[in-house]
């Protein structure tokens, strides 16, 4: 490692991988090249790693033991921006688009060579720095606030109990408050790209939410209709888009 590198500055990888002996591999092989590593065997420790430590790039197994890595990046996406290379030994085509509809920005299959991850690691690191700003962990709209790395809402302070469906629509919605998202953009953010016609279930858990987020759910103040464009999230000091 260059000298001239201060420990502070170098990029942190979060490596999240059951395999102890990959783990222990890369945990030892990253260094050299200037980043300083935190692991975990678990998707749990995965996900409480990266609120405390914020990482600059996740690199993520998919063969998890119980939360599994497709519903950590699932997870991660609700609340960060933080750049995902999913390692897995599954080749198969479906796969790979389900962890890109989940928020993952690249896919290795293993076994795969040292230069190449490191490749990915970088590649990464020059997109996440184009990209605007990661989310807030914690937004605020009014009474309604939302804790994205918990996937917990409270409204006027009471907790809102939201099914995972219900949460990702308002998640959506709340990345661009006071913008209008179509009907399209809305299906695709919640049930992923090949959801372009899920028009009828958007209004079904549009129906879902508004009975638990609004006081008078045929009279919405949070979250509105465009007719025959999509929804948006409405905050009172809104003056955002």
């Amino acid at each position: 490692m260059s000298a001239d590198h201060e420990p502070s500055r170098l990029p942190v990888i979060l490596l999240v991988e059951d395999d102890a002996a990959l783990r222990g591999m890369l945990r030892t092989s990253l260094p050299p090249h200037g980043y300083r590593v935190i692991d975990a065997a678990s998707g749990e420790d995965a996900l409480a790693l990266a609120r405390e430590r914020g990482p600059d790039v996740v690199v993520l197994d998919l063969g998890l033991p119980g939360i599994d890595g497709l519903e950590v990046a699932r997870r991660l996406r609700g609340w960060s921006a933080v750049p995902i290379i999913v390692l897995s030994a599954r080749g198969q085509e479906q796969s790979k688009v389900a962890l890109l509809d989940a928020g993952a920005d690249d896919y290795l299959t293993k076994p795969f060579g040292m230069g190449e991850l490191l490749a990915r690691i970088r590649a990464a690191l020059r997109h996440a720095r184009r990209s605007p700003a990661a989310e807030e962990s914690v937004f605020r709209c009014g009474p309604l606030i939302m804790d994205r790395a918990e996937r917990r809402v409270t409204l006027d302070g009471e907790l809102i109990d939201l099914t995972p469906t219900e949460y990702d629509l308002l998640a959506a919605l709340a990345r661009r408050p006071g913008h209008t998202l179509t009907h399209q953009e809305l299906a695709a953010a919640v049930w992923g790209r090949g959801a372009a016609a899920a028009g009828g279930r958007l209004r079904v858990y549009m129906t879902y939410l508004r009975r638990k987020l609004e006081a008078d759910p045929q009279q919405p103040r949070l979250l509105r209709t465009q007719v025959g464009v999509g929804y948006r999230l409405h905050c009172e000091d809104e003056g955002r888009d």
